[in-house]
């Protein structure tokens, strides 16, 4: 019995490993809070928009192409997708610094 509970625990163990989500720095995470963007972004599953992760895995964006996204989103990019609005509230320096963490996933 103890060996069929410590197995499962192992293998529990191992799964919650596997789906680990990624951490975000916490100035970084105030500010996709603040400009709402955990509205419809996850950095690891998709929402209401893609994951940030899976925005890497398609293109390598550098950061100010990211930051030029945020201001004028293309919706041609992600086909299955609701458009994404223009977020022009967002001030530069803190869609920089956005854009970078982005930018930094794998």
């Amino acid at each position: 019995m103890k060996k069929i509970i410590l197995t499962m625990a192992f293998a529990l163990g191992v799964a919650s490993i596997s789906k680990a989500q990624t951490k975000i720095p916490p100035a970084v995470q105030k500010l996709l809070q603040k400009n709402t963007c955990l509205a419809c972004h996850n950095p690891d599953n998709r929402l209401v928009g893609p994951a940030y992760k899976e925005v890497m895995k398609q293109k390598k964006y550098k950061p100010e192409e990211i930051v030029e996204l945020i201001y004028k989103p293309n919706p041609k990019n992600w086909p299955g997708y609701p458009p994404m609005a223009a977020m022009s509230q967002v001030p530069k320096e803190e869609a920089a610094i956005i854009a970078k963490w982005i930018s930094s996933l794998k």
